[in-house]
């Protein structure tokens, strides 16, 4: 039989909602200041949109919400992010690959470049693109002979949002491809699996809920887009004119509601993405 040691103290009991004191201020400062901070930034402006929207009858929010030239535009916004997105996919997989796993000359300034488009302002990158796929550009100049036109066209909205979407498909990709192992593809080579079967039920399986949050944030980013489109899509109401840019012409025209339920249509469909990312999210922690 043990004996039990009486001259070591014993620890009180501690109640079960004593919690550990931290260096960094306590849950209820933190949670009262990023409550604050949020409303003013961002629920508060957002609220005071849907309250404008929300004080025309019901019919007429309907009226403006989807009316011809409004379905053009979201058509187009929503399409044209959805194609740009699905462009990023596969490429940025590919580049994403390409970074992780070899080593080739330039490979830091390639890296580096990836990111351009989150420090080029919007507006110089429309500019640029503009002057490289017009008719007269670099680019434009190759393709007129072809019989394509890029700029001033629906498909120079999606050149431009591949151009901005394509580092959250990369950037997203790449821790989760640092971690996977070469040696899943060594195993499953020893037994017997070929390059595309190991692509297929090994490697693209790992990578799949890191693919679709990198896909959706390129989607959600290219839908709000504005400044890198208005100088290559045209501007044309019915053909290439984006939904941001129709609600700015609404607010030049003084129609306020109009903009209003515009701006509330898009709110919902950003909302119903995050909550896709997050959902994505969710399921990727639960398969890690």
């Amino acid at each position: 039989m043990t004996a039990i040691d009486t001259t070591r103290p014993v620890a009180p009991a501690r109640p079960p909602f004593f919690r550990r004191r931290s260096a960094v201020p306590g849950f209820a400062l933190t949670l009262g200041l990023t409550i604050a901070v949020l409303s003013t930034v961002v629920l508060i402006p957002l609220f005071a949109v849907a309250l404008k929207a929300g004080h025309q009858p019901p019919s007429e929010f309907l009226k403006e919400a989807f009316s011809a030239r409004a379905l053009a535009a979201y058509r187009l916004s929503f399409g044209a992010a959805f194609l740009a997105a699905a462009v990023n996919g596969v490429f940025g997989l590919v580049t994403a690959w390409a970074l992780v796993r070899y080593e080739f000359p330039l490979k830091g300034l390639i890296n580096g470049l990836i990111d351009l488009p989150f420090a080029l302002p919007t507006a110089v990158a429309g500019i640029a693109l503009t002057a490289l796929y017009a008719e007269t550009g670099w680019i434009g100049a190759l393709a007129k002979p072809l019989g394509w036109k890029i700029a001033y066209t629906p498909l120079g909205v999606v050149v431009a949002l591949t151009f901005i979407g394509l580092p959250f498909v990369v950037r997203t990709l790449e821790p989760v491809m640092r971690d996977l192992s070469a040696d899943v593809e060594e195993a499953a080579a020893t037994l017997g699996a070929g390059r595309i079967d190991t692509i297929r039920r090994v490697i693209l399986p790992a990578l799949m809920p890191a693919w679709l949050t990198g896909f959706a944030l390129a989607f959600a980013r290219g839908v709000g887009e504005y400044g890198s489109v208005i100088f290559i899509a045209g501007n044309m109401p019915y053909r290439s004119e984006i939904a941001p840019l129709l609600i700015i012409i609404q607010l030049e025209e003084y129609k306020y509601a109009g903009a209003a339920a515009i701006a509330v249509v898009m709110l919902g469909v950003s909302f119903a993405m995050l909550f896709v990312i997050n959902a994505i999210q969710a399921w990727a922690r639960r398969r890690a």
